[in-house]
């Protein structure tokens, strides 16, 4: 195998380019990105980097000499319109690249609002690119008023950078509460409180009928009749895997990109990993949308074309950061029956153990890392605690172990 070609440059295709370098391979290696930047962290583009702690430099997941120390072309601004599966080539403008094995990093896309109800106004924007956050910024001006449409953990992001630069926040979300779709009730009220504190308005069980404004959005009117004033509109309704690319060239697809257990997809040259990917799992199939599942699929993908034969088992976690709260999740709560809450050491720590059953699923903990890493090794390991025991203070979280 001489030449390995890997679009998208976001942290999957990045890591799969390091990873295969550092296994050895020394053929041709290109990476295509659409965005002009060098592949970079995405999670903090909604936190640090919009509350303006962190410079766009810190961002690079590499610098740019990485590329060139490593012989790895990286071609940015490219968009790909086309892959030729029998000649075994994509297209690239006028050019076309040849490929012996290629990788399909291309992530995902964010929704956006229908135009029909205003979805194309100036001052709507989303979070999922860094020109998404540069075009936002200068709307977060102290006492401007944003209105937060979705409250996923994308928009609770964006709401606590906004309530703590001292804008006037509202945040709708059309389900009965936050969080609704990721999360436990537990979970979402401890967020419900937490911004609530901040000042910031949470309307939940209400969805948006229209965006008003000419031209430039000036407001809202809510399914429930009320209107509201907004100078600026932030969509956080979730994201879709970008397989239109793999779709074109005739690929399977099955809420995402379907690869077998090694990343392989129903072509055999052709490979797929991070949040575009979707692979077997337990008795079905699923598509992670998180940084370590991007990494770890991507190292576990280069491995495989190598000759390696791994299978890839993910091992998932999650974090998210709001206000001086860390949250960070262990394991997948689908299916959970019950919900163990268990207080932390220190005030306002606090952890929410999933279980099915007896058997343990998921923790989300709250500025409780002792609880966070516990929890992970246990669910690595398949091992549950007695759910009593978790819930009493009086357990020491290490004896959980045994």
């Amino acid at each position: 195998m001489d030449k390995i070609v890997v679009v998208g440059a976001g942290q999957a295709g990045a890591s799969v380019v390091a990873k295969l370098r550092n296994a050895g391979f020394e053929g041709t290696l290109t990476l295509v990105g659409e965005e002009t930047a060098p592949p970079y962290q995405r999670p903090p583009l909604s936190k640090k980097y919009l509350l303006g702690e962190m410079e766009l430099e810190r961002l690079y997941l590499r610098p740019l000499s990485f590329y060139q120390d490593n012989r790895i072309d990286l071609r940015l601004g490219a968009r790909v319109s086309g892959i030729d599966r029998a000649g075994k080539t994509i297209s690239v403008g006028d050019r076309t690249i040849p490929y012996d094995a290629l990788v399909l990093a291309t992530g995902s896309c964010p929704r956006h609002l229908p135009a029909a109800i205003g979805g194309t106004l100036d001052g709507v924007y989303v979070v999922r690119g860094l020109t998404d956050v540069d075009a936002m910024a200068p709307e977060f001006k102290d006492g401007a008023k944003v209105l937060i449409v979705g409250g996923g953990y994308i928009g609770l992001e964006a709401a606590a950078v906004a309530a703590t630069k001292g804008l006037n926040v509202t945040l709708v979300e059309m389900a009965d509460r936050i969080l609704q779709r990721v999360a436990a009730p537990e979970t979402s009220r401890y967020f419900r409180e937490l911004h609530i504190s901040h000042g910031v308005n949470i309307r939940e069980g209400v969805g948006l009928e229209t965006l008003l404004g000419q031209g430039h959005v000036t407001g809202a009117r809510l399914t429930d009749g009320s209107e509201l004033e907004a100078d600026f509109v932030i969509v956080g309704v979730g994201i879709t895997p970008a397989t239109a690319l793999a779709e074109t060239a005739g690929l399977d697809i099955e809420n995402g990109i379907k690869t077998d257990a090694q990343g392989r997809t129903s072509d055999p040259a052709i490979w797929a990993a991070g949040d575009c990917a979707s692979f077997p799992y337990r008795t079905g199939r699923i598509r992670l949308e998180s940084v370590p599942n991007a990494i770890d699929q991507a190292e576990c993908v280069a491995e495989n074309i190598l000759g390696a034969g791994k299978t890839y088992i993910p091992k998932p976690w999650f974090w998210s950061d709001q206000y001086d709260v860390k949250l960070q999740i262990a394991g997948l709560n689908s299916g959970y029956d019950r919900v163990i809450t268990r207080p932390g050491d220190k005030p306002g720590a606090v952890s929410f153990w999933y279980y099915r059953g007896e058997t343990l699923l998921a923790v989300d903990a709250a500025n409780d890392p002792r609880a966070y890493m516990i929890g992970k090794r246990l669910i690595d390991a398949g091992k549950s605690p007695d759910p009593n025991a978790v819930a009493s203070p009086d357990t020491d979280l290490k004896s959980l172990m045994k």
